[in-house]
């Protein structure tokens, strides 16, 4: 416990280093690209194409739910988390390796590292949120009461994020080999989250699956979006149960990132 609060309090105390850090992070990430920051924007607009395309027009004909919703809008909700989900965990986890040699020599905690990587992803995922939001204007989702519960998203995903960077930073630095474990893993989670697919369409024989699938976290999130982006409800109130589930699951893996990060950061350097 006594980890947690001496990370938060660095988090806190150099919180205006992460913010011009992320920027600099993301100029330099697309410096050398013609057409520069657009790739934060063409690059999931490409993804999101082959995934309606195969999952909506090739496997669901291009509906989903009881209600035969179209299947773009639904997915479109859904998946406008998942880039900056992926993209942030795969970079922060590697951060502190990859980074190391030039910043140790700066005066701050290795734990603000995973920190300013993350947040250079919330930046372009803030745009991609706008140009969604204008899509499904235009599909029939006006923007609604409940997009006021997004930034409780944005900080849900955040703190998710961050707490797993602790863990996978750390163990990636020591072992390299979790970095490509990562990767694996993520490449599952876009199949087993209810980005593509809808879970309550599973039958009442396969009712323990949807269960296995909400103890994942990442669930909640994608779902709290859909909710906000198609005006569905006040999802983290009549999910209290999943709400509470979900502050419990960040608050142990926060507790268990910081006590290995505060262990180790010593011997990071020796690692390299």
């Amino acid at each position: 416990m006594k980890s947690s609060i001496t990370v938060i309090k660095e988090q806190i105390k150099y919180f205006y280093l992460v913010r011009r850090l992320s920027l600099y992070e993301l100029k330099s990430a697309n410096n050398n690209n013609y057409l520069g920051m657009l790739w934060e924007l063409l690059n999931p607009a490409i993804q999101i194409s082959i995934y309606w395309f195969v999952f909506g027009i090739g496997i669901r004909g291009n509906r989903v739910g009881e209600g035969g919703m179209d299947f773009f809008p639904w997915m479109l909700s859904g998946i406008v988390i998942w880039f900056m989900f992926n993209q942030g965990l795969i970079q922060a986890s590697k951060s502190i390796y990859t980074k190391i040699k030039i910043l140790s020599k700066m005066n701050f905690p290795m734990s603000v590292i995973p920190s300013y990587v993350i947040f250079s992803k919330f930046y372009p995922h803030l745009l991609l949120l706008v140009l969604v939001s204008v899509i499904l204007t235009i599909l029939g989702f006006p923007i609604n009461i409940y997009y006021l519960q997004l930034p409780i998203y944005m900080g849900a995903v955040l703190a998710l994020l961050y707490a797993l960077s602790l863990i996978m930073s750390t163990l990636s630095t020591i072992v390299r080999d979790v970095q490509m474990f990562l990767q694996s893993v993520l490449r599952m989670l876009l199949y087993l989250s209810p980005i593509l697919w809808d879970v309550n369409q599973l039958g009442e024989e396969l009712a323990w699956l949807k269960v296995i699938m909400k103890i994942n976290p990442f669930y909640y999130i994608v779902e709290g979006y859909r909710t906000s982006l198609l005006g569905q409800g006040w999802y983290f109130i009549d999910e209290w149960q999943y709400t509470l589930y979900f502050v419990g699951v960040v608050a142990v893996l926060f507790i268990i990132g910081s006590a290995l990060h505060v262990k180790f950061r010593r011997h990071f350097i020796d690692f390299l």
